[in-house]
């Protein structure tokens, strides 16, 4: 004891806690390490390496059915891209008029055409060649039938169905807040789900429900049948983006993550591309609707043919799921069972009788780290998709005043084409500075576009009015288009990467849940815009300066997340809580780290340990055997 050797108990206590820091929980065999990314069967077990799902150093080409799964996962984006971007046709506030006693819609010398604003109550300009009248819109709102012209390429939609203008306009922001309501409880319920039952049945019955839900939607009587299946299509729509996003997630290898991520959103803007050409071709709402719901239908074979997450079943230990799943994937990757996973079916056998161990996402309270990252992305992720509208209210404001007035694809393709910008300027942002430094660049120009748009704008303003200033107000509003098409630009961005962010440093037991969190802050976000139109944009400036400076705030907490950059996905809480935050800039050759890794932290449990467990030492004994003086 006095040689300086830790006592037998000592060394067993200090190799346990290496193998849980590690990555292998005790309740594991150790043959099935949860470290090692995607591959959970290690290549020591066989002469030949394991590789059922692909591993860190091969592409995800390389197994034909990861490529499968993951492909299985890409196509549903298209119709996910047309159910997210489908209010914005069937809920468009269009052009309107009172129709003439004579039923033919003639324009009449007192009432002029009411054109459709952002907030929907309407703005008196009158036909080309007739008065402008007088008064207010009162008496355009005494009208008994109107006469609509919609721009989104439909003959009908919902508000011309059930003439949701002048006193009934509130109607339609609440039939808008109904899907993205629907979608933030889908997100926090289904996510809580997905970590309990799977991602499997999770998707399965979001599927089973989406259907029954949205094809109702097109059978609606009146906007309030409308506006509460919206709000269970919503929720079923959560349930399948949520389910989806988490099986890409496991199934990626660390190098392929993001941009097997990105071509999935890649497909979800193709939708929204092509959402104006789809319209034009249903020309009614109802036709629109079904349209992009019976897609869907062709996910229920998904039961069949799309397996658990094999990542999620080893993590909650339920051993048994997990050994047919791993013959399943050996038959289908055409492997020798004898050969290829030699000892590794035995070991499962012997944890079989063991009883899966399910997490809640409430356990993260108890924990140190995890809780603070998640609380900061879900924090980003409310502040860019929130100030996103900010920036696209101000931009389209400025817009009207020029020659592309009302025109609904040029606001329609101007939205895509810069968060289809943003996506394109992620992928090599992301691949050189990595998951932190990509949300920190793109959160600082979020918060220079903004306080440049507050504060410079104002000020050039101000200096307009003198006369011999040599600038005018055309000055203010192109400087004001410029700042909003970067803030969203970068807003965009900063919403998606958080979502991302978060899904890979959330442990596997908790995930759906820390998945929901992220994405349920997002929908808080997109919900300021139609409620900000509810209130007819009173308050938008206040509005816009606290979500400024929810910026500054993320900016600082952002220094604080760990690199998840080609690191192992975490498998339990622990795994999550010894992610470890690197330098945002390499270290220079010979420069010693302030921060060390946990690979580089030494383990001094045993000097504890050894003192409580051997009964052979002294009390005037130390740990390392050296008697005190």
């Amino acid at each position: 004891a006095r040689s300086g050797g830790a006592p037998p108990a000592a060394a067993a206590v200090r190799g346990r806690r290496a193998r849980v820091r590690s990555g292998e929980s005790e309740g594991l065999p150790r043959c099935l390490p949860l470290s090692s990314p995607l591959s959970f069967l290690p290549s020591s077990l066989s002469p030949s390496p394991i590789r059922l799902l692909p591993g860190p150093a091969e592409s995800v080409c390389a197994i034909p059915y990861a490529r499968t799964l993951v492909l299985l996962t890409w196509i549903p984006a298209l119709v996910i891209g047309f159910s997210k971007f489908s209010d914005s046709f069937l809920l468009d506030q269009p052009d309107f008029w009172c129709r003439e006693a004579d039923g033919q819609g003639n324009w009449s010398g007192t009432l002029a055409p009411i054109h459709a604003n952002h907030s929907g109550n309407g703005s008196i300009f009158p036909p080309p060649g007739l008065p402008t009248p007088a008064g207010d819109n009162a008496s355009e709102c005494g009208c008994r039938e109107w006469h609509y012209r919609i721009r989104a390429g439909l003959v009908q939609n919902v508000v011309s169905k059930w003439d949701l203008v002048c006193d009934s306009a509130w109607k339609v922001h609440i039939a808008k807040f109904s899907l993205l309501v629907g979608l933030i409880f889908g997100h926090l319920i289904t996510g809580c789900i997905a970590d309990w039952v799977g991602r499997r049945p999770v998707l399965l019955f979001s599927v089973i429900f989406i259907l029954i839900f949205g094809l109702t939607v097109a059978l609606s009587v009146n906007v309030t049948m409308f506006s509460t299946l919206r709000f269970f299509e919503g929720f079923c729509l959560a349930g399948i983006v949520l389910s989806l996003y988490a099986l890409r997630i496991e199934l990626c290898p660390p190098g392929h993550r993001f941009m097997i991520t990105m071509v999935a959103s890649f497909i979800e803007m193709a939708g929204q591309f092509l959402m104006p050409g789809l319209a034009a071709l249903c020309r009614d709402w109802q036709v629109l609707q079904a349209v992009i719901i019976c897609p869907f239908l062709l996910m229920l074979f998904y039961w069949v043919i799309f397996p658990e997450s094999l990542r999620w079943l080893m993590a909650t230990q339920q051993f048994e799921a997990s050994k047919e799943l791993i013959l399943q994937f050996t038959h289908k990757n055409r492997m020798s069972t004898e050969s290829d996973i030699k000892g590794v079916v035995p070991e499962l056998e012997k944890e079989i009788t063991r009883r899966p161990k399910k997490v809640c996402i409430v356990k993260v309270v108890g924990t140190r780290n995890l809780w603070k990252n998640i609380v900061v992305l879900c924090v980003n992720s409310l502040t860019g998709y929130g100030i996103h509208h900010c920036f696209a209210k101000s931009m389209m404001g400025h817009e009207a005043t020029m020659a592309i007035t009302h025109n609904f694809y040029a606001d329609y393709y101007t939205m895509a084409g810069i968060a289809l910008a943003s996506c394109l300027a992620m992928c090599p942002v992301v691949g050189f500075l990595g998951r932190r430094g990509g949300l920190l660049l793109f959160m600082i120009l979020t918060a220079l576009a903004s306080l440049l748009q507050l504060g410079l704008l104002n000020l050039i303003g101000k200096y307009s009015q003198l006369p011999d200033s040599g600038m005018s107000d055309s000055v203010k509003d192109k400087f004001s288009v410029a700042f909003s098409i970067v803030g969203m630009f970068s807003s965009h961005a900063v919403g998606s990467l958080s979502v991302f962010f978060c899904a890979e440093i959330t442990p596997t037991v908790i995930r759906g849940g820390g998945l929901g969190l992220v994405l349920a802050s997002a929908g808080f976000g997109r919900l300021t815009a139609p409620i900000m139109e509810l209130h007819n944009q009173k308050g938008y400036f206040l509005h816009h300066v606290i979500f400024a400076c929810c910026t500054l705030i993320c900016i600082i907490c952002i220094l604080l997340l760990p690199e998840s950059k080609n690191q192992n996905l975490p498998e339990n809480i622990p795994d999550g809580e010894h992610y470890t935050r690197q330098p945002l800039l390499p270290h220079k050759k010979g420069e010693q780290p302030l921060l060390l890794t946990n690979s580089e932290l030494k383990d001094y449990s045993g000097l504890h340990d050894s003192a409580a467990v051997s009964d052979g030492i002294s009390e005037n004994t130390t740990a390392n055997g050296m008697k005190s003086m």
